[in-house]
């Protein structure tokens, strides 16, 4: 883990953006209150992926019409409610992800708990200046190594840190930012993904941290162009 520069005390965040402004209103005080959630987010979201998603092969899912390049909006926000219920007790204080697919469940999430949000960005802008936290991880879909950066004045120390992104997959992207919350000298308080692919591996690459990891469509195999899901083992989607 590398720290350029020295590292400067700073309690400062990012503006919260006002639930009450898109529709989700926060309690004043006590247990965070969560719009009714049906059996249904999880089943939605297996319908949309079946029904939209395309196999690529070598364990590639193009989801770009839910997520990955064109969001949907209201599909992504109740994730983020759901990922939100989840970790309602973990006392989240910061949620973390990384740029650019992580962004949206991880702001719908954000909005939901009242928290910030901050993502790692993979290339330094000229506006990111002083102590910066970096990490490398390599990109399945893009097939090389990326970099990862924080700026420390977003990332303070005693932070309870809710990890997100779209995919857990190999798990290697997850594990560059617990480093980077750990590096701060913050407390990652659990992991949460819109889409598991099992077949992958990143769960047990993550089990050793000893936080929980939800995920909200859990893919088994993705075998001769299939997409199958956790329930629907021995059954197979329809190909893509």
């Amino acid at each position: 883990m590398n720290l350029i520069s020295k590292k400067v005390e700073s309690d400062r965040i990012g503006g919260l953006c006002d639930p009450l402004s898109i529709g989700i209103r926060q309690p004043s005080s006590g247990a965070l209150k969560f719009p009714a959630q049906k059996a249904g987010i999880m089943d939605e979201l297996k319908r949309r992926i079946q029904a939209e998603g395309k196999n690529l092969g070598d364990g590639i899912l193009k989801i770009d019409s839910l997520l990955n390049h064109q969001i949907d909006a209201g599909l992504i926000m109740r994730c983020g409610q759901e990922i939100a219920r989840r970790f309602s007790h973990a006392g989240v204080t910061r949620i973390l992800t990384a740029e650019v697919s992580g962004i949206a469940p991880a702001f719908a999430t954000a909005v939901t708990l009242g928290v910030p949000v901050v993502y790692a960005r993979k290339v330094k802008p000229v506006t990111m200046y002083g102590p910066v936290y970096l990490e490398t991880a390599p990109s399945h879909t893009k097939g090389i190594d990326v970099q990862l950066l924080v700026a420390a004045e977003f990332m303070p120390a005693d932070q309870r840190v809710l990890i997100i992104d779209d995919f857990l997959a190999s798990g290697k992207t997850l594990r560059s930012l617990v480093r980077i919350v750990r590096s701060a000298k913050s407390e990652v308080v659990g992991i949460g993904c819109v889409v598991e692919k099992t077949f992958e591996g990143g769960r047990q690459a993550l089990e050793h941290y000893n936080v929980p990891i939800e995920a909200l469509a859990t893919i088994t195999s993705m075998d001769d162009g299939q997409i199958v899901f956790a329930d629907e083992v021995g059954e197979s989607s329809s190909q893509r």
